[in-house]
């Protein structure tokens, strides 16, 4: 018997077959079609001919942690354990799926806002909770009135992806205080915020649960080096979650993948000296402005991105 008979092939896998068979553009995927950047490939290879081919720690390169922790004191004014509150995760889809499987127990519910990730309901039906689906307005905004009516004693948790896949809308600072009030008026509540397009934003910056007070000490936040430089055949990314949520996600994921690729931990340890995250938004935004520009004449009516 099936434990996800719903489920078929991930329409990414099948619309990427397609597009090979057709020799058409790739847009299902968040792949980019550009070369990786010249200093990672030369860090790469350097460090091949160096000591880091055997198992990293389980948690993490200690280097790359330290790293991580400094960038999240950079860019949100948080200041995280890199000991306690960070994991390398393969990928954030493994970092997300992990956090479900250690803190979702049979029968809880957990709010995903419609269009989704697809990635977040297998997650959930493979922990033996339930996925309480919730769309979003015609403009991609978030009903909050139905979340917050949607919360019951069986909620455990709510997904929000901040900037959202696939419509690139990002949260503004009334949806995070609305969001905020549920999170009081349910206190045995949790947030998985996936914010791995966090680096690629353009005339506003999305705002992290990293840096709301409120938010950080019942947050898992899922992040992604594959989406920030693009290198999505890397699948590296990392979550942040204060140590009581992180030592029951470590406990998953050490029998789930228990490290992950060292030599990629050990080369975006070194990139992360010569990375201007400001450049990366710049370098996007262009191809984001030139992509609307051909569209203009068309009969497409391009929403915000």
């Amino acid at each position: 018997m099936s434990k996800l008979p719903n489920i078929s092939t991930s329409i990414f896998s099948t619309m990427s077959q397609l597009a090979a068979a057709n020799n058409a553009i790739n847009l299902s995927q968040g792949f980019p079609n550009f070369p990786v950047d010249q200093r990672l490939i030369e860090i790469t290879v350097k460090l091949t001919k160096e000591n880091v081919h055997q198992y990293a720690p389980m948690a993490g390169y200690p280097p790359l942690l330290d790293k991580i922790a400094l960038l999240t004191q950079e860019h949100y004014q948080r200041k995280v354990d890199p000991v306690t509150e960070i994991l390398i995760t393969t990928g954030a889809t493994q970092g997300i799926f992990t956090a479900i499987q250690a803190l979702v127990k049979t029968g809880d519910e957990v709010i995903v806002l419609d269009p989704s990730y697809d990635s977040y309901e297998p997650s959930i039906l493979l922990a033996s909770g339930k996925s309480v689906r919730i769309p979003l307005y015609d403009d991609y905004t978030v009903n909050w009135e139905a979340v917050a009516q949607a919360c019951t004693p069986k909620t455990r948790m709510i997904i929000i992806n901040n900037p959202h896949n696939p419509t690139g809308k990002i949260l503004n600072k009334k949806d995070i205080e609305t969001l905020e009030n549920i999170l009081d008026q349910n206190p045995d509540l949790l947030l998985l915020s996936d914010e791995v397009y966090e680096y690629i934003t353009f005339e506003e910056k999305h705002i992290s649960a990293n840096s709301r007070e409120k938010l950080r000490s019942r947050s898992i936040i899922a992040s992604s080096f594959g989406k920030s430089f693009h290198i999505t055949g890397w699948k590296i990314g990392y979550l942040i979650a204060p140590e009581n949520l992180m030592h029951e996600i470590k406990k998953v994921h050490q029998f789930l993948v228990f490290s992950v690729n060292s030599l990629a931990q050990a080369a975006i340890c070194q990139f992360l000296d010569f990375v201007d995250f400001k450049e990366i938004s710049s370098f996007y935004q262009k191809k984001r402005d030139y992509f609307r520009e051909l569209l203009a004449p068309s009969r497409f009516n391009l929403l915000p991105s």
